[in-house]
């Protein structure tokens, strides 16, 4: 066992008030929504999930101030396969390109989604060329958008280009607009979002604007259409936080229509999943620092949202 720990990725906390009493599996893939509970089982029948360093088993119930330590396995020993299938390619040289991604399309590997992603078909697309600065399920990939998001995402060929367009995300220079569909009458024609985000501590699955073991993020935006009880905004993002176009105008009180987590359980809308697509992305070239700018018109169930809520006005 010893030896199978090695090149490991820790992760460590302490059981609290609200986590006493649960399945020690629940309650991790609660805290660690990117971990299927199949995967977490898999962990603790390999002992490398410890209770105060000691195993246990999956049905284990958490006592207040258990102390839980994590040993997941370096990704470094999955294998991603190539699968060609067709690519919205917007622009393309020897250094980026980007993709406009459907929606429906998981970005990259994870537990429960080995195959169908966007890596693996730009595995398929590029070969070997595409940046490692991500490690092996994330080849090529400078930033995310969501599943149920559709739109316009920066690929690096190389670690070079890779570092450059990580930095002018960092440095807020990366230019990111999306359109989304909001519920509700937005009365006023822009605003500016200024809120931080970070796990809800009620749903470790979502986000949400916290105070506490949060990120800085800011999302300006600005009426594009009003009918008779939804509003199309345009959103430029200042920072990239999970979730943050969602988690912002849920904020304010207007969620996006069709959003399965942050909005209404009942959708009555013609759009499955968030109506949310990222429609320009602009950035400086890596190599050349020629200014880059690309943009996607809206996909048809979008358009087709917004065709019938002009109906209905």
């Amino acid at each position: 066992m010893e030896e199978s720990l090695k090149n490991t990725e820790i992760y460590e906390w302490d059981v609290d008030e609200e986590r006493t009493g649960e399945r020690i599996d629940k309650a991790i893939v609660d805290y660690y929504s990117e971990w299927s509970r199949a995967r977490v089982q898999d962990w603790i029948r390999d002992g490398r999930i410890t209770v105060n360093h000691q195993a246990k088993k999956g049905n284990y119930r958490l006592k207040m101030g258990d102390h839980i330590q994590i040993q997941v396995p370096n990704e470094e020993e999955l294998q991603v396969e190539a699968e060609p299938f067709p690519l919205d390619i917007r622009y393309e040289d020897e250094d980026v390109l980007v993709v406009n991604k459907p929606r429906g399309m998981v970005v990259h590997p994870g537990p429960g989604n080995d195959s169908g992603t966007l890596v693996n078909a730009l595995l398929a697309h590029c070969g070997e060329h595409l940046s490692t600065m991500g490690g092996v399920t994330r080849r090529g990939i400078v930033h995310r958008i969501d599943k149920d998001t559709s739109g316009l995402l920066m690929v690096a060929k190389n670690d070079e280009a890779h570092e450059s367009l990580v930095s002018q995300l960092k440095e807020h220079s990366v230019e990111r607009i999306y359109l989304a569909v909001v519920l509700g009458i937005i009365p006023h024609e822009h605003g500016t979002i200024d809120a931080p985000i970070g796990r809800d501590p009620h749903h470790r699955q979502r986000m949400a604007v916290v105070h506490q073991n949060s990120k800085h993020a800011v999302t300006h935006f600005s009426v594009r259409e009003r009918f008779a009880q939804t509003t199309s905004v345009e959103c430029r993002l200042e920072t990239g936080r999970t979730h943050q176009i969602r988690v912002h105008m849920k904020s304010i009180g207007f969620p996006l229509v069709g959003d399965p987590v942050y909005g209404p359980k009942k959708n009555t809308y013609s759009i499955e999943g968030q109506a949310l697509h990222a429609q320009v992305i602009g950035f400086k070239h890596p190599r050349t620092g020629e200014q880059i700018r690309v943009e996607a018109e809206l996909p048809e169930d979008m358009e087709r949202l917004i065709q019938n809520l002009r109906m209905k006005k």
